[in-house]
């Protein structure tokens, strides 16, 4: 039987780093800012702005190969670079409203994709990188940040008309809501809940890939809440559905925001089966592939930071998500678990 998630989410202690009153200041002054036009615009011309170009995020290269970084503008510095390109400066106002750092300066992130993207490149010392991409290369705090900022412009991008009237949608200065103002109906952007599981039969972990995967890379299960569906449920039938397993119990990890395929609330959990009933039966309509894995092939693939080439015609070297995504952090939690207790072998 399936313990209750409710349960499991109650056994984690979190600790904070900084102090509880100015992370509330600073979450005050954050809803400020998407309630108040005015504010939010005040906000924006001390900010820092982070440009995309069809939602591919700007990077610059650093010192270290193979590692860039998150281009923060200033936006005189983006007006600027509208005006030599022909543009209106007053397009910055079209910046969204990401977050703010612990010193209260707004984040703002804006495309420009009808510019040409090998000008701005150009002008602005940089790349434009797509996203999966981006986390490969990125450090830090950088990923979910960017992560945020490519979700927000997508959502802004996909719901310019109201579903009710057909209507054109108008956004608040922060980007953090659209109304139609026909009906008064209020959109928000939204994640969809997905439950992201890693199964063990106590000495193993089984692995999945669907199709559009990049050649040899394995990745932990997942599949979308239906509607009604408790997250235990979900991940009880999506593991029965992909697999032909049933599982026995369940362990809460962690969240995560994940900007793929529209924005997703990814739910991360542990789960087991019955070392007897270990029979993989997959679904091909749901994955290309599906197989248990050793400690010792986890660890291997773990190790690889950058995706190998992987050529046709040869075995595909198999490898993990980077390291920014839930599920390689669902792979480290098992690795180490079994490291600790001496299952593994």
């Amino acid at each position: 039987m399936l313990t209750p998630l409710r349960i499991l989410l109650s056994t984690n202690k979190w600790h904070f780093s900084r102090s509880c009153s100015s992370y509330v200041a600073r979450m005050r002054y954050l809803n400020k800012l998407k309630e108040n036009d005015e504010a939010c615009l005040a906000a924006l011309q001390t900010g820092n702005i982070f440009l995309y170009h069809r939602l591919a995020p700007l990077l610059h290269q650093t010192d270290h190969q193979g590692i860039f970084k998150l281009p923060a503008m200033q936006p005189k510095d983006v007006e600027g670079m509208l005006k030599r390109l022909g543009k209106d400066k007053s397009m910055v106002k079209e910046s969204v409203l990401i977050n703010c750092t612990e010193e209260n300066q707004a984040q703002f992130c804006l495309d420009v994709g009808e510019l040409d993207q090998g000008t701005v490149e150009e002008v602005c010392e940089g790349t434009f990188v797509d996203l999966r991409k981006a986390f490969f290369v990125l450090r830090g705090a950088e990923a979910p940040l960017v992560a945020r900022g490519q979700a927000l412009l997508r959502w802004h991008q996909g719901n310019g008309f109201c579903s009710a009237t057909g209507q054109p949608t108008h956004r608040n200065q922060a980007g953090s809501q659209r109304v139609c103002h026909n009906n008064g109906i209020v959109y928000y952007p939204k994640m969809a809940p997905v439950v992201i599981t890693l199964v063990s039969d106590g000495k193993r972990c089984l692995l999945g890939r669907q199709s559009s995967f990049p050649r040899g890379m394995y990745s932990a299960l997942a599949g979308f809440c239906d509607m009604g569906e408790t997250l235990e449920e979900t991940l009880r039938r999506e593991i029965a559905e992909e697999v032909g397993l049933e599982v026995e119990t369940i362990r809460y990890s962690g969240s995560q925001h994940w900007p793929f395929p529209q924005s997703s609330f990814m739910v991360a959990c542990h789960a087991t089966v019955s070392p007897d009933k270990t029979e993989v039966n997959v679904d091909h309509a749901e994955l290309e592939d599906a197989r248990w894995f050793t400690l010792e092939e986890v660890t291997a693939a773990l190790k690889i930071k950058i995706p190998p080439r992987n050529p046709r015609g040869e075995t595909p070297t198999v490898w993990v998500p980077p390291k920014y995504a839930i599920a390689n952090h669902l792979i480290r939690e098992w690795v180490e678990n079994q490291q600790a207790t001496g299952t593994g072998n």
